[in-house]
């Protein structure tokens, strides 16, 4: 292959160029690891030392294989690593509470873990948890370096401005405050924290110690080199257990919402929702094979599971944080399976972010080409609700998914009067006809279905 050839097919990852430890790249389609000579005491202890063989035994941290061969990179690597593949990227602002707070724990748990084999965990970022598999896990192998005696952790401040501040703040507001993290991706700052927090959080030991008093210090020795402070093994430990009792406390209280408790005002309605699933499981079983799929405006995932059962991945997604998060528990406790639950307002959806937009990717951009899309009881939000015309949001389907399941309600349903109750009705192009019209742009309509007691119908639809 001529070097030019090998440089097309090589391209480092746009969000992998702060670690000065290696590496993100992608070759030929596939993703791979670079690891730098600069690294090569540390990788080598963290394999050695069995930490890397425990971590992914107990799935907590990514699997790799160590490939050979020359690949295009720089002139520093040492080794290439082809980690298992992650079948779809997520971010913390995209996260319900609970899975924030999990992926905390899970990065407090590696902490100690590390420190138990002589080795401690450099980055303490909420980008380097993923969701793999049904779980959490750490997709960063270059996080972790051989220990040194008396060195404090040099990931604490990271850990309390990526996950303890924003768990705090959604805790003593009880309100979830997922797309602040959005706002400030490398951690939301202490000083910005402390003044969020209400004034009674004073009052918890341990919140004052890692926020407030952190916070009164850092701005204190700001400018000073804080790797010359000396921290024991002991209380290095002893700091993270502190850690770890406080999250654990943390909680934002699942009050009831519209949309959180959808399914179970649905349900009063006749079997509404059983005629439903009739006629989509019908409509799935005459397409086998469908491999991803994405529900749009999933709620608690009852459909979600319909696709999942089928061995669909699927990536559910819905604005109600209340309602993600009971899909999320359903699927930690492996009660729902191939399933990624995440908060999104589809009216205005994940942006890409980062230097030059490509650190992290849109939420349009991770969810194209799926084999099969979703979307129930939701176009009457977007177009009702948000003002959003049938065009563009066919146009974003027909990006999405190669096939398409959309339910249509009219004006005239009690859900939609509800939507326009206090409104002005500006909305005379909302009617099935201009709905087929937009979408038959870009989708073939195969088939429709009425549903059984109500006037809402169903489309099976297909990409141009």
């Amino acid at each position: 292959m001529s070097d030019s050839n090998n440089q097309a097919a090589f391209q480092i990852h746009p969000s992998s160029f702060r670690d000065p430890s290696g590496f993100i790249f992608q070759y030929n389609g596939e993703l791979f690891r670079q690891v730098n000579q600069s690294f090569r005491e540390n990788y080598d202890f963290f394999i050695s030392s069995g930490l890397y063989q425990s971590l992914v035994e107990q799935k907590q941290l990514i699997p790799h294989t160590e490939t050979a061969g020359d690949f295009g990179g720089s002139g520093d690597k040492y080794k290439v690593l082809q980690p298992d593949k992650i079948d779809f990227i997520s971010y913390p602002y995209e996260w319900c509470f609970d899975m924030l707070k999990d992926a905390a724990l899970l990065t407090l748990t590696l902490a100690k873990k590390s420190l138990g084999q002589g080795m401690i965990l450099k980055d303490a970022t909420s980008y380097n948890i993923q969701w793999h598999k049904d779980r959490l896990v750490f997709i960063d192998t270059l996080s972790f370096e051989k220990y040194e005696e008396g060195k404090p952790w040099i990931a604490y401040r990271q850990f309390c401005e990526c996950f303890l501040g924003p768990l705090l703040l959604m805790h003593y507001q009880k309100t979830s405050l997922h797309e602040l993290q959005l706002a400030y991706p490398n951690g939301i700052p202490l000083p910005i924290i402390k003044k969020l927090l209400p004034w009674k959080s004073r009052f918890s030991i341990l919140t004052y110690l890692h926020i407030h008093l952190h916070a009164k210090i850092a701005a204190k020795n700001k400018g000073k080199n804080e790797g010359q402070a000396m921290l024991p093994k002991k209380k290095m430990l002893s700091l993270i257990a502190s850690l770890e009792t406080l999250v654990n406390s943390l909680s934002l209280q699942q009050t009831g919402t519209t949309w959180g408790n959808y399914y179970d005002e649905a349900a009063l309605r006749d079997d509404y929702l059983d005629q439903k699933k009739k006629i989509i499981m019908a409509w799935l079983d005459e397409m086998p094979g469908l491999q991803t799929g994405i529900d749009f405006g999933a709620n608690e995932g009852e459909f979600s599971s319909l696709l999942s059962a089928r061995n669909t991945r699927v990536i559910s997604v819905d604005a109600d944080p209340v309602a993600v998060s009971k899909l999320y528990h359903k699927v930690r406790s492996g009660k729902q399976q191939g399933i990624i639950p995440l908060v999104m307002d589809l009216s205005n959806p994940s942006p890409a972010t980062g230097l030059n937009n490509k650190e992290h990717s849109s939420f349009a951009e991770r969810i194209q080409n799926r084999d099969i899309g979703l979307c129930l009881a939701l176009l009457h939000h977007l177009c009702l609700g948000r003002n959003i015309p049938f065009l563009p949001i066919a146009e974003s389907m027909h990006a999405s998914c190669k096939k398409l399941i959309i339910e249509f309600v009219p004006k005239s349903d009690i859900k939609s009067q509800q939507i326009l109750s206090g409104k002005r009705d500006i909305y005379d192009g909302y009617t099935s006809k201009d709905f087929e019209r937009s979408f038959e742009k870009f989708f073939t309509i195969r088939e429709k279905r009425a549903i059984p007691g109500t006037e809402r119908i169903l489309y099976l639809m297909e990409r141009r």
